[in-house]
């Protein structure tokens, strides 16, 4: 049997009352934006601090509903500034480059705690953030980060239910992640190509594509939309997904046909000694 909302809501205010105050680490996403509200009913607004933090990495218009999200439950919003581009490790774009990105983001957050005086730090991981490959998570364990979504034992649905319940806009906002999930492993990250995925992306939205990840694979755009909307990504709407993904600079557009999924960068072999490449003793490929 399902739990009921007010089940949910109890589970994860019972993680949260042994907390003073709390700093939470907020995207704009969905999860993130239940702690926050969680944290403000079980804490009140005066003990919890929303931190959000920029970088290229991030998805446009996050940022600005985080702050706004803050606004609206009376919490104290601060926005700070993450130099991920100055940071070689990440640049290079190595296969734990979610740890990296993740520390940084994190050591930023704590400093604000620190400041601010908050107990803990909480951020919106959810059971089923386990099922893949996520690099980030140790990086916030090691960093003694709370997950009270987690802890409390909620998956994704459970997150999207109460959300709903909650009154929160986000509750089916399409998962979203860092712009350099789309970069393959070892292809060197930089700001323009941060901003041309998020730009192919913010085409196919507009193209009514509302859940979408455009993969860059150097001059190739591999398009991932949901199975149910792969027909149509090849079909009716394929000229102009190609006219304005070559306009943004890629020479060839593709769809995946196997749909969109979390993580599909994993799924390429480890980098061998050029970077980039397979290692040679992958079957098939010549290095």
């Amino acid at each position: 049997m399902h739990a009921t909302v007010e089940e949910l809501e109890g589970r994860v205010a019972a993680r949260l009352r042994d907390a003073r105050s709390a700093c939470v680490a907020v995207s704009g996403g969905v999860d993130s934006s239940l702690v926050l509200a969680l944290a403000v009913r079980t804490l009140g607004p005066g003990a919890v601090v929303a931190v959000t933090a920029a970088a290229p990495v991030m998805v446009p218009g996050e940022g600005e509903a985080a702050r706004l999200l803050a606004l609206r439950l009376g919490a104290v919003h601060v926005e700070v500034a993450v130099p991920l581009m100055d940071e070689a490790r990440f640049v290079a774009n190595p296969r734990d480059r979610c740890y990296v990105c993740k520390a940084m983001v994190l050591d930023a957050v704590r400093r604000v705690a620190a400041e601010r005086g908050c107990a803990v730090v909480l951020d919106g991981a959810n059971l089923d953030d386990l099922d893949d490959e996520r690099p980030g998570m140790r990086a916030a364990d090691e960093r003694g980060v709370r997950h009270p979504l987690l802890e409390a034992g909620l998956t994704k649905r459970d997150v999207r239910r109460l959300a709903r319940a909650v009154g929160l806009a986000a509750w089916d906002a399409p998962a979203q992640a860092c712009l350099a999930s789309r970069i393959p492993y070892g292809e060197r990250i930089s700001e323009a190509a941060l901003r041309r995925v998020a730009e192919a992306e913010q085409a196919m939205r507009e193209l009514g594509f509302r859940t979408c990840r455009v993969r860059a694979h150097g001059a190739v755009a591999r398009v991932e939309v949901p199975r149910d909307e792969i027909g149509r990504a090849g079909g009716a709407a394929r000229e102009e997904i190609a006219r304005r993904l070559r306009a943004l600079g890629f020479t060839y557009v593709t769809v995946d046909l196997d749909g969109l999924r979390s993580g599909s960068m994993n799924e390429l072999p480890e980098a061998g000694p050029c970077g980039a490449c397979p290692p040679p003793d992958v079957p098939g490929v010549v290095p």
